[in-house]
């Protein structure tokens, strides 16, 4: 290969009032010259406008703005990105039109792959008239394909489409084999292995005749094609590759990286070791950390000034972060004066953090910080459902980010369809759904039959004498007792309907969904709030919202006014920030999830997606941790045991934190509720038990 031209060096004339406004660090990582350079910018430092003066500098230069290569992990990213560069160049050129950055090669990984597929794809045999499967267009084909392999019908349960998709671009862009995928990620599909091969054997060869790429072949042609002799002309086009998030690629990525530069001149990769918490899509943190072994001869410069956090905030979050086992050393600051220490509390159960959480909510806005200017924050979606529910009782308006509301998802919505029917047998939107649960029943079918029950008045005594299908015979009669018993269920027994429900719903479910084991624990925590409603049509007129289409699942828009609270799972929270934050359930189990804790290497996956919660916060941090949690096992059961804080607050750290108790004047009600009653004390209780003998 040949080695990769250098960049122009010389220093712009306007350097100073180009780069005036930023920091040493920053301005020793936006003027570096040709060698390698890593940037390790810590939280709220200052990358996204690093990079753009970076990129500024780098024109301002002399380099041709054609010959940049700019790759970021959004479409709007980048184009934020070059909109900057825009923007600086014309300060520093008195208003020059077009100064340069729509011209830089900008965008993601997927998009630049398709664009030089386009242009040099016929030298590895692809034609230019390719085209490219979505999500959901790759999912079908692989069905196809699975159905033509008859993989459904071999007396047990096989991954449906969507899992036989995630796998597949696992190993794509791990670069690991199946047999390793599947015993780290996917453990209760390793017994499909030799089926799985066979159908990712079709699913690759059915895309090869017909000349269609889906998102994982960009990049494996991409590198295809830089590992080629046809290699050298795409690197031929580019002076620098500058890379965004870079502690987000995965190997595939980082190959194409290391093959667009071979000896790493122009290269620039930014980004952050401690907030590496994609390894569920492929991405290691490894690229980072090994970029100074990959890229001989690379500067290492790390951001530290924060620009979002108040210094108690980074105190906990830097000591937090300090327990890595794998780390760039950093200790962030800020200029900024006062602040707090983060509030570390302790809530008895889930329903005393949820009214905890919301009465300081409620105190911020008061005090004039905005709904929107607060977020809570949580690790798994399920965790904000007793909160969105006393979030919506007290009207208080919210938009959720990581997947749909808890109650728009469709297995919540398919439990909470069976009391619906049973409240009112004419609701079809609700006997649709709930029919076409049972196996061998469609939409035809199922509309038949809620004929047939508007008929008989609403009896679904009229479903008894239905000769089933094979299919549906074994669980038809059950249904049919269940509808029947819902009907004429005491209403205020909320929680045994919903337990009845679900136990006839969730076989149902492991068979229909894939990851059941997540959703089952929603169907529980439905029934558990099912306790907190004094009857059935409360419940339903809490829970009710437009249904998700029948043909997937989608959220609706949500329902705001002028302001609006933040809720949010913390992936999605990252690169966001807010002046308060809540991290609620930060109690081992939850942070970290139980499902993580299978190796060392999640449960630090798992520090430093706490890390990310964290420093989300502007000025106000609060952290709460319920002591207790109630197991829903058969009916509603006050067995509970006792949970321990997140192990990523060790008792080291707590002197970081104010700690205090969600209702530290429990006792003194508890008192008060007494009112005028003679105070207890041991004399007088056993002198009653004497009383009895004499």
């Amino acid at each position: 290969m040949p080695q990769s031209a250098a960049p122009p060096t010389v220093v712009p004339a306007n350097a100073e009032t180009l780069l005036g406004d930023l920091n040493a660090a920053q301005r020793a990582a936006a003027s570096h010259g040709a060698s390698p350079l890593l940037v390790v910018a810590g939280a709220g430092t200052g990358k996204t406008n690093t990079l753009a003066h970076r990129v500024a500098y780098l024109i301002a230069s002399g380099t041709n703005p054609g010959r940049i290569l700019l790759l970021t992990f959004s479409r709007r990213a980048a184009q934020e990105m070059l909109r900057r560069v825009d923007g600086l160049l014309s300060q520093v050129n008195a208003g020059d039109s077009a100064p340069g950055g729509t011209k830089v090669w900008g965008g993601t990984f997927h998009a630049v792959a398709a664009r030089l597929l386009r242009l040099h794809g016929r030298e590895i045999g692809l034609e230019p008239n390719f085209t490219i499967l979505d999500r959901a267009d790759a999912e079908d084909l692989m069905h196809l394909a699975r159905t033509d392999l008859d993989l459904g019908r071999k007396g047990r349960r096989f991954p449906q489409k969507g899992t036989c998709l995630d796998i597949y671009s696992r190993c794509v862009n791990s670069q690991h084999p199946l047999e390793e995928v599947l015993k780290t990620a996917f453990p209760w599909c390793k017994d499909d292995a030799e089926d799985l091969k066979r159908l990712f054997e079709a699913y690759t060869d059915a895309k090869e005749a017909q000349q269609i790429l889906d998102y994982d072949d960009l990049l494996l042609f991409w590198r295809g094609l830089l590992d080629s002799p046809a290699g050298d002309r795409v690197r031929e086009r580019f002076d620098a590759v500058l890379v965004d998030e870079y502690q987000d690629t995965n190997a595939l990525q980082a190959d194409i990286v290391a093959l667009l530069r071979p000896d790493g001149t122009g290269v620039t990769a930014v980004g952050d070791d401690a907030q590496a918490i994609y390894s569920f899509r492929a991405a290691t943190i490894h690229n980072i950390l090994e970029f100074p072994q990959r890229f001989a001869g690379a500067t290492v410069l790390t951001l530290e000034q924060n620009y979002r956090s108040t210094q108690p905030v980074l105190d906990a979050t830097n000591a937090i972060i300090a327990a890595a086992a794998e780390r760039y050393d950093k200790s962030l600051w800020t200029e900024r004066e006062g602040g707090s220490r983060p509030a570390l509390v302790t809530c008895q159960d889930e329903v005393e953090q949820t009214d905890y959480v919301i009465e300081r909510i409620l105190a911020h806005r008061e005090e004039g910080l905005a709904l929107r200017r607060q977020a809570v924050l949580f690790r798994a979606a399920h965790h904000s459902a007793a909160l969105e529910l006393e979030l919506s009782r007290r009207n208080i308006p919210f938009y959720k980010y990581g997947g749909l509301k808890f109650v728009e998802t469709a297995h919540v919505k398919d439990l909470s369809s069976f009391l619906r029917l049973a409240e009112n047998p004419l609701d079809s939107m609700a006997g649709l759904r709930v029919l076409q649960l049972v196996p061998g029943i469609g939409p035809s079918t199922a509309s038949a039959l809620m004929a047939a029950l508007r008929q008989s008045g609403g009896d679904f005594e009229a479903w008894a004498t239905w000769r089933a299908p094979e299919a549906a015979a074994g669980v038809w009669p059950a249904f049919v007792a269940l509808m029947g018993d819902l009907t004429h269920a005491r209403a205020s027994d909320v929680a045994a309907q919903l337990h009845a429900a679900r136990s006839f719903f969730a076989p149902l479910a492991e068979t229909r969904y894939d990851n059941a084991s997540a959703r089952l624990a929603d169907l529980e925590q439905v029934e558990r709030l099912g306790s907190r409603f004094p009857d059935r049509t409360r419940f339903l007129a809490e829970m009710t919202l437009d249904a998700p289409n029948w043909t997937g699942d989608f959220a609706q828009p949500p329902g705001v006014d002028e302001d609006y609270l933040v809720l949010s799972t913390i992936h999605s929270a990252k690169g966001l920030e807010w002046d308060a934050v809540y991290v609620i359930h930060a109690a081992d189990g939850n942070i970290p999830a139980d499902l993580a804790c299978g190796s060392p290497e999640e449960i630090e996956e798992e520090r430093r997606l706490f890390y990310v919660a964290c420093t989300r916060a502007k000025q106000h941090l609060y952290v709460t941790h319920p002591l207790r949690y109630y197991a829903t096992g058969r009916g509603l059961s006050d067995s509970y045991g006792y949970a321990q804080r997140t192990r990523f607050i060790p008792d080291t750290l707590r002197p970081l934190f104010a700690e205090s108790q969600a209702r530290p004047d429990s006792g003194r009600r508890e008192d008060a509720a007494l009112g005028g009653a003679a105070r207890a004390t041991t004399a007088s209780i056993r002198a009653g038990v004497k009383s009895m003998w004499g």
